[in-house]
């Protein structure tokens, strides 16, 4: 196995791997999380463009179907029970408030659906709580400097340099 940078896991990395590694990683966070949340948008929009759908379709069968379906039914109830012509064309009518009354509760329902829906909530929730990780998070104690150390450095810095020049 290895980690997101190629070197073998368990192996001791530096700050600068570490960093690039953390860097790397909360890019691809914030990458992961911008398109969620355009995801979710996506879907609040097409819900949306459901309901206008329907409530246009609602007005289209209203509006270019009563007459045509008025004068059929009125005349088709007529013909069936010799009632006045009157009253078999108000009856034609109300079946056409009813059809276009069902269409508009399904407009209202899909409506509801998308201003009920918290897309870009839940993203900005879940991006405060990594943020919220990150803030708590501690960095690991270093283990203090052995004195055997601290008195080769300034040998060790006259070295490289003899050997430089």
């Amino acid at each position: 196995m290895s980690a997101p940078d190629g070197s073998p896991v368990g192996a001791e990395r530096s700050i600068g791997q570490l960093f690039a590694s953390a860097t790397t990683e909360m890019s691809a966070l914030v990458h992961d999380e911008i398109a969620l949340a355009k995801a979710q948008l996506k879907r609040d929009v097409k819900r949306g463009a459901t309901s206008g759908g329907a409530f246009m379709v609602a007005g289209a069968v209203l509006v270019f179907s009563l007459p045509m379906l008025n004068f059929a039914l009125a005349y088709g109830i007529r013909t069936w029970s010799n009632w006045n012509l009157a009253i078999c064309f108000l009856l034609s009518f109300a079946a056409n408030v009813l059809i276009a009354g069902a269409l508009a509760l399904i407009g209202v329902v899909f409506a509801k659906k998308a201003k009920k829906s918290k897309g870009p909530q839940k993203v900005a929730a879940s991006v405060k709580e990594t943020a919220g990780v990150l803030q708590k998070a501690k960095p690991h104690p270093r283990p203090a400097r052995t004195p055997e150390l601290e008195d080769r450095a300034p040998a060790a810095i006259e070295a490289v340099a003899r050997s430089s020049s």
